[in-house]
């Protein structure tokens, strides 16, 4: 058998392109003592995965010109040399972008496909889901009836986001880009409002759907829409940094103009990375199942078909 490969052949510079990618064909790995094989069941495309294909300093180590594009998956075991991981059984972890990969256990958890689909693990109920639960809860600390807008509120992270707002009694406004992103947000996953950003007047839109100001923004994207919140900020506002995902196909940073509301309402803003709150998994995990296998958290997925057609999606 083979194992379809995608490595990065050269470092993208602004927007990736397919020429950014090589697909090879390798043979299958061999599970050494004390490991597992896992078959590639799905693959999720994050943002964070853009950041690793630089050759800049950060928070995790870049991928190198040749290696295997990073990325988390879902997969069956398919063989196994390590106790306590049976065939059949299903793991989570970051196996990249091929179909097989060996995997000595680390880092990765078993996960019930009878409880929610293998595809949520990835999602609602995987790292975007903890991400949204953990930023929130522990950083935005969120009380009844505050407000808390959320950026890319359509997307994996900031669905979730807006989603537990509501669940914590807050009232919820997302930030989106175009009108049917905005109907999903506001109709289908019960946001009180959701702001279009491309429909030109992000300010005054802003101001109409927090006219009490913004107590917690669960940032995701940065640039402009930064700006216009921070315009926006109640006293002792909190701001979780997630990601600011208008910059990393940017050849030049944006210049934050309002930066001073962060002194002026002693604001608490805080980055985090997931990876490094290993001990909120646990109880991030439980309590987003359980609401998804509940239908009280909804998820929307983009499904691509075949891991070939992963370096065309954007």
């Amino acid at each position: 058998m083979a194992n379809t490969q995608i490595l990065l052949a050269s470092r993208p510079v602004g927007w990736p392109t397919e020429a950014n990618f090589s697909i090879v064909e390798t043979p299958v790995p061999e599970p050494k003592d004390g490991e597992f094989l896992v078959r590639v069941r799905w693959l999720s495309l994050d943002p964070y995965m853009r950041g690793r294909m630089n050759d800049a300093k950060s928070y995790a180590a870049k991928v190198e010109i040749g290696d295997v594009i990073v990325g988390g998956g879902v997969g069956e075991i398919v063989a196994s040399k390590r106790a306590g991981f049976d065939v059949g059984e299903f793991v989570v972890g970051s196996f990249g972008w091929q179909e097989y990969a060996a995997s000595s256990g680390a880092g990765t958890m078993k996960v019930d496909a009878k409880r929610v689909p293998l595809s949520a693990y990835l999602g609602p109920v995987g790292m975007p889901g903890v991400t949204a639960y953990i930023g929130l809860i522990d950083i935005g600390a969120p009380k009844a009836g505050e407000t808390v807008v959320v950026s890319a509120a359509s997307g994996a992270v900031g669905s979730v986001v807006g989603q537990i707002a509501k669940l914590r009694g807050c009232r919820a406004v997302g930030i989106a880009g175009g009108k049917a992103k905005c109907d999903y947000v506001t109709r289908e996953l019960g946001l009180d409002a959701c702001v279009d950003y491309k429909a030109g007047h992000l300010d005054e839109d802003l101001q109409a759907a927090c006219p009490g100001g913004i107590d917690v923004y669960f940032e995701n994207v940065g640039g402009e829409i930064l700006d216009a919140v921070l315009k926006r900020l109640n006293p002792f506002a909190r701001i979780p940094l997630c990601g600011l995902v208008s910059q990393y196909n940017a050849t030049s940073p944006y210049g934050v103009k309002n930066f001073g509301a962060l002194l002026i309402n002693r604001v608490k803003l805080e980055g985090f990375i997931v990876s490094e709150r290993m001990d909120r998994w646990p109880e991030a995990l439980a309590t987003l199942g359980g609401w998804v296998a509940a239908d009280e958290l909804k998820y929307r997925e983009t499904v691509s078909e075949g891991l070939r057609s992963a370096p065309a999606r954007r």
